[in-house]
């Protein structure tokens, strides 16, 4: 398949729009967990990949302006000759910018499997080590139910992981996991 970027030509781009490191680390996450989720929906995992990778490309340019936030994203990668399918599923990723409900299952794995690497990486942070080898699955599972930690990485979106037949804990596992995988390309 056809995909109108290269996973190098997506990382030149990634590298070009995104100055902060924790950003670049959170597209890699991201990139990682879109993987395993394509590999569990027997998916193309590739493309699973490059979207996940690609998705916050002009968080900086928007600075976090959720009613902009994907606008640019898929303006610069259209110009790139990328497939719709990636830039739908982009454009979706955040709802408030465009007034849509997800509906379809990739849509709603990007939205999930981003916002829950937030969860994760600050589930690392709190460990004397700070490193993902040291997370528990369970100690996701558990830091999810607790709305103070990790505030920003909203319940509701990961929660969609369950419309796509996936439950939570389940969910928690397999995320984790991916990210453990990348472990030291995240530098944790």
């Amino acid at each position: 398949m056809s995909y109108g970027i290269s996973r190098a030509r997506a990382r030149q781009l990634l590298d070009q729009h995104l100055q902060n490191p924790n950003l670049i680390k959170h597209c890699l996450a991201s990139e990682a967990v879109m993987r395993a989720l394509a590999r569990h929906f027997g998916e193309d995992e590739e493309l699973w990949g490059l979207t996940g990778l690609l998705h916050d490309l002009d968080v900086e340019a928007t600075a976090g302006d959720l009613s902009r936030h994907t606008h640019e994203t898929v303006r610069i990668l259209r110009e790139e000759g990328v497939a719709e399918e990636i830039l739908e599923a982009i454009r979706m990723h955040n709802e408030e910018a465009h007034g849509e409900q997800r509906s379809e299952r990739f849509h709603h794995a990007l939205a999930a499997g981003e916002t829950i690497t937030g969860l994760i990486i600050a589930s690392a942070l709190v460990y004397p080590d700070k490193k993902l080898a040291s997370v528990k699955p369970k100690s996701v599972r558990k830091r999810y139910k607790e709305k103070l930690f990790a505030a920003g990485a909203n319940r509701e979106i990961i929660a969609e992981c369950e419309q796509i037949g996936i439950p939570i804990p389940e969910f928690c596992d397999l995320c984790l996991c991916a990210m453990q995988g990348i472990a030291d390309d995240l530098g944790l």
